[in-house]
C-alpha cells in the first residue's frame, strides 16, 4: 500500500508539471535550462528538452531537489524519451562575451538542435535569448515546468560528468566534489596551485592576479601556475 500511495503522488506530480506546459497552448514545447553559470571551473551547460506526455517519467522535479543518485537514474529515463539537445560554452567563451551572454548563446543553440522546432520555449528566468521559437521566462521554471524540469536534470547530469572527468585530469582543485563551485577548499586550492585551464580567470581575479597567465603556457602545460 506505501508503495503504492507513493507511486500515486509521484505521478500526480508529473501530472500537475505537464498540466502546467499544456496550459501554456503550445501544440510543441520545450524547457530550456542550465547547470553551471555560478562555478569558479568549467563549462556552463545548457540543454533544450521536449518530453512526451503519453507515459510520465515519474519523480521529475528541478535537479536541485534531488540526490545524484536520483539524477542519474531520471537522466536514462529522459534520454530514452525525449528529444533533447546539450550545448556546453566553454571557459573561454564564458570570459569573452560573460557568463550570462554565454548561457543565452548556448539556449539559443540548444533550441535550434532539437530534432523538431518546437512553438515554445519555456525558459527558467532566463530573457533575450536570441531564436525564432517564442520564449517564455518563468522565474523557478525548474520546478514548475515537466519539461523544464527535465531539461535541468540533463543539463546538471551532463556537467557533473564532466567534473568528475575534469577531476581526474586536475585532481588538485576537488572538481569531483565541488563541481567547480566557489568552495573555501577550491579557492584555498587555486591560491596554492594556481589556476588550471578550465578556471573562468573572470570568476578567479580576486584569488590570483590573472592578468600574469601566460595562455601559451596553459596551452602547452595544461596549468598556468600563477598564484
Amino acid at each position: 500500500m506505501a508503495g503504492s500511495a507513493t507511486r500515486e503522488t509521484a505521478l500526480q506530480k508529473a501530472e500537475r508539471m505537464m498540466e502546467f506546459d499544456k496550459r501554456l497552448g503550445a501544440w510543441l514545447l520545450c524547457g530550456v535550462d542550465e547547470a553551471g553559470r555560478g562555478p569558479l571551473a568549467g563549462p556552463v551547460c545548457v540543454c533544450a528538452c521536449v518530453m512526451p506526455y503519453d507515459i510520465p517519467v515519474l519523480g521529475i522535479d528541478d535537479s536541485k531537489k534531488l540526490s545524484e543518485a536520483k539524477r542519474e537514474l531520471l537522466y536514462q529515463k529522459i534520454i530514452e524519451v525525449a528529444d533533447y539537445c546539450v550545448v556546453l560554452i566553454d571557459r573561454e567563451t564564458i570570459d569573452r562575451i560573460n557568463i550570462l551572454e554565454a548561457t543565452k548563446s548556448g539556449m539559443a543553440r540548444a533550441i535550434a538542435g532539437l530534432k523538431v522546432k518546437p512553438d515554445i520555449a519555456v525558459v527558467d528566468a532566463v530573457k533575450g535569448i536570441d531564436t525564432d521559437v517564442a520564449c517564455e521566462p518563468i522565474i523557478k521554471a525548474d520546478a514548475k515546468s515537466y519539461c523544464t524540469a527535465a531539461a535541468s536534470i540533463i543539463a546538471k547530469v551532463t556537467r557533473d560528468r564532466l567534473m568528475r572527468e575534469l577531476d581526474i585530469k586536475y585532481p588538485q582543485y576537488g572538481f569531483a566534489k565541488n563541481k567547480g563551485y566557489g568552495t573555501k577548499a577550491h579557492i584555498d586550492a587555486i591560491k596554492a596551485y594556481g589556476a588550471c585551464p578550465e578556471h573562468r580567470l573572470t570568476f578567479i581575479k580576486n584569488f590570483i592576479d590573472v592578468t600574469k597567465i601566460n595562455f601559451d603556457e596553459v596551452a602547452a602545460t595544461g596549468k598556468a601556475d600563477v598564484r
